[in-house]
């Protein structure tokens, strides 16, 4: 599976591509990031990507001819699936959103930045505009690689365990059960009987049921969801 994310400030993406997860599958060769400097593809002799906003305004507005130039260079060289522009009225990440992606091929992020991108772009270019939450970041490099995480584990061989990201929190709309590791008494606080028991069937009851509370006490509209 392939990323090409285009950006203004790709060194912001360095870090999180670099290390643990993200790197080991493209080390093994699962996943390959691809991060493309906007500027590269701007024809202005300052290399700038923005100018002011017509009808006036605070903020700048990243233009079309670096936007398109990058975009219509990738897809010379491969078919997109999705190109994704992180932005705070897209729909809300989710497990389900992160599900659908992680079986594409090659996927395009687009990452805004200043007052965001001319509307044509997304427009012409934008499959699907997707946003991490209910507020509004400096710019869609930390969205873009949330989702790129969120997706890339879920991807077969990623992860050492090849069950756990299916048993992650959201996957079946529930938080996660609580989880225990060694010692089983700590100063007085123990792992619940049931974990020590052996007993897979009883075990695997007693995790569901208390996914469901915990999912019915701190997020109970994902019960909710189905109805």
């Amino acid at each position: 599976m392939r990323f090409d994310i285009i950006s203004v400030l790709p060194g912001l993406l360095e870090s999180p591509f670099a290390h643990s997860i993200l790197q080991r599958a493209q080390k093994k060769g699962i996943s390959e990031i691809v991060v493309h400097n906007l500027r590269d593809y701007s024809t202005q002799k300052q290399k700038s990507v923005d100018d002011y906003p017509y009808g006036g305004g605070s903020g700048m507005v990243m233009t079309i001819p670096p936007f398109a130039a990058c975009i219509e260079k990738l897809k010379s060289e491969r078919d997109y699936d999705e190109i994704i522009f992180m932005s705070p009225d897209g729909e809300t990440l989710n497990q389900a959103i992160a599900n659908q992606l992680s079986i594409k091929k090659n996927i395009i992020i687009l990452c805004g930045h200043y007052k965001g991108i001319d509307q044509r772009i997304r427009d012409i270019y934008v499959t699907r505009e997707i946003s991490i939450g209910d507020y509004v970041l400096s710019g869609g490099e930390l969205p873009a690689a949330v989702l790129v995480d969120a997706v890339v584990r879920l991807i077969p061989g990623v992860l050492s365990d090849e069950t756990s990201a299916l048993s992650d929190s959201f996957q079946d709309d529930l938080l996660d059960a609580p989880v225990y590791t060694r010692p089983a008494d700590w100063n007085g606080h123990k792992v619940p009987e049931i974990l020590l028991s052996g007993n897979t069937p009883e075990i695997e009851k007693w995790r569901h049921e208390q996914a469901i509370e915990r999912t019915r006490t701190r997020r109970p509209d994902l019960l909710n969801r189905g109805e």
